[in-house]
């Protein structure tokens, strides 16, 4: 009877922890309450919120992939998600600042400070993004070409890239106000913003792309069409949230105005974030383009498959290991500094676990998994070599995950940075193309230097994350 009762207990809580996550306990403190507890609430929402954003590619991939033109469709999206890449990086690197300072803020009981802060990420988001998007419009089919992809290829995807590259406001800042969230500990809203966002996407994605009574079938024009609606959707939601005041953060339209000094201290921790994720992304089209040069449009084809649905299990994971980045940085706020140090280690426990499993998924089922997402048995072959030879880096992946997000969460930006350099273009790029080229292994190579370099890069991190740096940043 003692032990129905416990276990009873045991159940209960664990159901009210979740539910809690779900729900977005407000009044939760992440600088007192038990760490276990504070990694499960952050987590949650923040697993279920990369999956959200993860699902967006594969949503429009599932539809292009069934399109005429497959092959060409499927590398259109493949190739723009990489170049959107360079938003992503630009994205996260402001949103990377303002979780870190938001956290700090909270951290520190000052929530309108923490306000304030994230109104001028805001600002700085919009300014960086609106030139951006001029470019992406006018070179769409130059972009397209130079990412390796064949003349008749990128002619077909230019209006694609346009709408994608026009409408990537929507993307900035979905991730940069999530970000502000995150940092105050409100991973709910930010997980339940890309979950409308998602449902929008999947509703419109097979109308506009397949037509529905009197809407036109516009292709995979129509997949960019219901993705920027989507997201853009989910971004109303989120200044919904802001401006109600009912959240830990309050804006209010005042805060809009331009704070310079803020701006400056926003821009030094987020200029070595966004290089830190352009150094990773730029390094991943460098992979893409070697990929497609040596193996054409059908291997481009098939590893851009093969990384829409490495994605889809990589985000929920890094979606944990940002628990990591909230903890740090309101522990360090708070100066407990020994319990921000042993919020990471049980975020890293948790994650390794997760990404063994997902290895162990993709390697045994990796066939079956893409052939939901392509009907062409070329690309399938190289979509399945792809996947399960990046994915046995995947417990390394977790843990480094987790360690960048400390040290971002830290304000610490520049070590992950100088580590994504010397990871990335001094050794992957390089491995790569001695692989692919000198070694005349072709797509094959390419795929075995991403877990090599991923190892490296991961040992690299654990050695400077002890050493400690981060614990004395002042932000």
């Amino acid at each position: 009877m003692t032990e129905n009762k416990l276990s009873k207990g045991m159940f209960s809580r664990i159901f009210s922890t979740i539910k809690m996550a779900l729900k977005g306990e407000a009044d939760f403190d992440y600088t007192s309450g038990k760490i276990k507890t504070a990694v499960i609430l952050l987590a949650i929402p923040m697993v279920l919120e990369m999956m959200m954003e993860s699902v967006f590619a594969l949503v429009d991939l599932y539809f292009v992939g069934h399109l005429e033109n497959s092959s060409f469709a499927v590398q259109t999206v493949g190739l723009t998600e990489s170049v959107l890449t360079i938003i992503y990086s630009l994205a996260i690197g402001i949103s990377m600042a303002a979780t870190a300072v938001v956290a700090r803020r909270i951290g520190e009981k000052d929530p309108v400070a923490a306000a304030k802060a994230g109104m001028q990420a805001i600002l700085i988001a919009v300014a960086v993004n609106t030139i951006l998007s001029i470019f992406g419009i006018i070179y769409a089919t130059d972009i397209l070409i130079w990412m390796g992809s064949s003349q008749e290829s990128a002619v077909y995807g230019t209006s694609f890239v346009q709408i994608m590259m026009g409408g990537s406001v929507s993307i900035m800042l979905l991730f940069l106000i999530n970000g502000i969230f995150r940092g105050a500990g409100n991973a709910a809203i930010a997980m339940k913003s890309l979950m409308l966002a998602n449902g929008c996407n999947i509703i419109l994605d097979p109308i506009l792309i397949n037509g529905w009574g009197p809407i036109p079938a516009y292709g995979l024009t129509g997949a960019a069409i219901a993705t920027t609606i989507g997201r853009s959707i989910g971004v109303i939601y989120q200044m919904y949230h802001l401006f109600n005041g009912k959240g830990v953060i309050k804006m209010m339209v005042a805060y809009i105005t331009p704070d310079f000094d803020q701006i400056k201290a926003l821009v030094k921790i987020a200029a070595p974030g966004v290089l830190q994720f352009v150094i990773a992304s730029c390094s991943w089209i460098f992979m893409a383009n070697l990929v497609a040069t040596t193996g054409g449009d059908i291997g481009s084809a098939g590893y851009q498959t093969a990384l829409r649905i490495m994605m889809f299990f990589i985000l929920p994971a890094w979606g944990l290991s940002s628990a990591a980045a909230t903890l740090v940085g309101q522990n360090l706020g708070a100066k407990q500094i020994e319990r921000a140090e042993k919020s990471v280690m049980v975020t890293a426990k948790y994650n390794v676990i997760f990404m063994a499993i997902i290895m162990i998924v993709t390697l045994t089922a990796a066939r079956p998994i893409i052939t939901l997402f392509t009907n062409d048995k070329a690309v399938l072959d190289i979509a399945v070599e792809a996947i399960q030879i990046m994915s046995l880096g995947y417990v390394f992946y977790g843990i480094g995950m987790v360690l960048i997000n400390a040290f971002n969460g830290a304000g610490d930006t520049w070590t992950p940075t100088k580590i994504n350099f010397f990871g990335f273009w001094l050794f992957q790029i390089p491995l790569a193309y001695f692989l692919a080229k000198f070694l005349k292994m072709g797509p094959t190579g390419v795929f075995m230097a991403v877990p090599i370099a991923e190892t490296c890069i991961t040992i690299a991190g654990y050695i400077l994350y002890k050493k400690g740096k981060w614990k004395k940043m002042v932000v």
